[in-house]
C-alpha cells in the first residue's frame, strides 16, 4: 500500500472486506437479507469513522476522545454480533480480517508516513492503544481457522464433559468468569510459553481455571501451590521451588507457565500425544497414567479399563479442565459473555508506604467487579497483601492501575481514606 494512504483507508479496507465476504452467494439473498447485510456494512463504516474522529481529538488532548474511541470500538464488537445472526454475513471472514488487521497494525507501528492526515504524536500511541482492543477478535478468529480448533480434534467432547460444561454455566459460573478475568491480567506472562511449544491456549485456560482460578497463591491441602498447582517435588524437578530469597517460584506465572508446558510435554511423550492422559497424569500421577495406558495396550482415558485406574478427583477433574476449556473456545454457542480486561502492563513505584490491601481501597473498583486486589497480588507474589511496602518499591500492574494510583492513591481524601482504613485498630474500639 502506498505510504501516503493513512490508517483510516487500511481500517476501510480490511474491515469493509470482511463485512461484503458473505457465506452465502448474494444472488440467493432475499431483499430484506440484502439489505440487512448492507446495514451492516454502513455500521462498521460509521463505526470506523467515529473511531478516526476519536483519535483526531486524542492528539488534540480533547478528554472526549478516548470515551468516543472505545464507544466505536464497542460498535464494532456490535456490528459482529449483529453479523453472527444474519444469514448471509461471514462472521469468520470478519474475525479472520480482524487478526489480519492486528498483524497489520504492529507491522506498520510507529511508521510515521502511513498517518500523514492524522496529528503528530497520534499515530504510535493510538495503533498500540487499537491493536490492543483487537486481540480478543484476533484470537477468535485464530481458533476458528483450521489450526485453531485443532484442540477440539485432541479431545472428545462426551457426556462427561457436558456434564463440565453444565456446572461450569451454573453454580460454578462466577468461578469460571473470574478464572477468565484473572487469567487474562497473567496471559502475557502465561501464554508465550504455550504458544512457543504449539500447546493450546484453551488447554493453559482449563488448567488454570480447574486448579486456582487464577489465583497465584492458591494452596491445597495435599500441598500443591501457584496458579497450576505443582506438588513440591514434581515442581522442583521442572526447576520451581526457592528461589534463594525464600521466595517459591511455584507462586510466579511465568515460572509456572514455563514448567507445566514442560511437564506437559514429558507426558505427551510419553503417552502418544493424549491430551486427557496427560491432564489425568497432572492430576492424579504421572506414573498411574502411564501404567494405565500401557496397560491397556495404548487406549485413552475414557476406555473403561483405563479409567478405572484413576481416583474420582481424576474422573472429575479431566473433563472440567476439558469443559472450561471448550467454553473459553466457544462462548457464544454458550450465551457466556466473558468479562473485558484491560491489562496492559506497566510499573507502578510506591510514592509513599502503601500495603496491597491499602492500594485496593484507593484504586476503587470501577469498570471491574472485585477491584484490583487480585491483579495486584497475580502480578506481585512476593508480597502479602498486608505487607507495608517502602517508599521506591517497584510493582508490577497496568496503565489502568497506574494512573488510577497517581489520581487516587497519593493524596486526597480517597487517599487519606486507604490509609486510616489499613491502620484501624479494632482494639482501640473496646473503651
Amino acid at each position: 500500500m502506498p505510504a501516503q494512504h493513512c490508517f483510516s483507508r487500511l481500517l476501510a479496507a480490511v474491515f469493509g472486506a470482511a463485512l461484503l465476504t458473505m457465506s452465502v452467494d448474494a444472488s440467493a439473498l432475499s431483499r430484506r437479507d440484502q439489505a440487512a447485510v448492507d446495514a451492516i456494512t454502513a455500521r462498521m463504516e460509521a463505526a470506523e469513522t467515529a473511531y478516526k474522529q476519536a483519535l483526531v481529538k486524542m492528539g488534540n488532548a480533547d478528554p472526549a476522545g478516548s470515551g468516543e474511541a472505545d464507544k466505536a470500538l464497542e460498535d464494532m464488537e456490535d456490528v459482529v454480533a449483529a453479523c453472527s445472526g444474519q444469514r448471509g454475513c461471514s462472521v469468520p471472514s470478519l474475525l479472520s480480517t480482524y487478526k489480519r488487521l492486528l498483524k497489520l497494525t504492529a507491522d506498520i507501528e510507529g511508521s510515521d508516513l502511513l498517518f500523514d492526515e492524522l496529528p503528530p504524536g497520534v499515530a504510535g500511541h493510538h495503533i498500540t492503544s487499537f491493536a490492543e482492543d483487537v486481540p480478543e477478535a484476533a484470537r477468535a478468529a485464530a481458533l476458528l481457522d483450521d489450526d485453531g480448533h485443532r484442540f477440539d480434534r485432541m479431545v472428545q467432547y462426551n457426556p462427561a464433559v457436558q456434564e463440565g460444561i453444565r456446572r461450569w454455566l451454573t453454580d460454578m459460573r462466577g468461578s469460571l468468569l473470574t478464572s477468565y478475568e484473572n487469567y487474562q491480567y497473567m496471559r502475557h506472562l502465561m501464554w508465550p510459553q504455550y504458544e512457543r511449544a504449539g500447546l493450546p491456549e484453551a488447554l493453559l485456560f482449563g488448567i488454570l481455571a480447574k486448579e486456582s482460578n487464577g489465583r497465584v497463591h492458591s494452596t491445597s491441602r495435599a500441598g500443591a501451590a501457584g496458579p497450576l498447582q505443582f506438588m513440591y517435588a514434581t515442581g522442583k524437578r521442572f526447576g520451581l521451588g526457592d528461589d534463594g530469597t525464600g521466595f517459591d517460584t511455584r507462586y510466579d506465572a511465568y515460572a509456572a507457565s514455563e514448567a507445566s508446558v514442560s511437564y506437559l510435554n514429558e507426558r505427551m511423550r510419553e503417552l502418544n500425544g493424549n491430551i486427557e492422559l496427560a491432564l489425568a497424569a497432572y492430576n492424579g500421577g504421572e506414573g498411574r497414567a502411564l501404567r494405565g495406558y500401557q496397560g491397556a495396550g495404548g487406549k485413552g482415558f475414557w476406555d473403561a479399563d483405563v479409567y478405572a485406574q484413576f481416583p474420582p478427583e481424576t474422573r472429575d477433574y479431566v473433563p472440567m479442565v476439558i469443559a472450561a476449556a471448550w467454553l473459553f473456545l466457544h462462548p457464544d454457542e454458550y450465551g457466556l459473555t466473558l468479562p473485558k480486561v484491560d491489562p496492559k502492563p506497566a510499573q507502578l513505584r510506591l510514592e509513599q508506604p502503601a500495603s496491597i490491601y491499602q492500594l485496593t481501597i484507593c484504586l476503587g473498583n470501577r469498570g471491574v467487579r472485585e477491584g484490583y486486589m487480585r491483579a495486584l497480588r497475580n502480578y506481585n507474589p512476593r508480597y502479602q497483601a498486608d505487607d507495608r511496602l517502602p517508599a521506591g518499591t517497584i510493582l508490577q500492574a497496568t496503565t489502568r492501575i497506574a494512573g488510577l494510583y497517581k489520581r487516587q492513591c497519593i493524596r486526597g481524601p480517597r487517599a487519606d481514606m486507604a490509609r486510616e482504613l489499613v491502620a484501624s485498630d479494632p482494639g482501640a474500639a473496646i473503651k
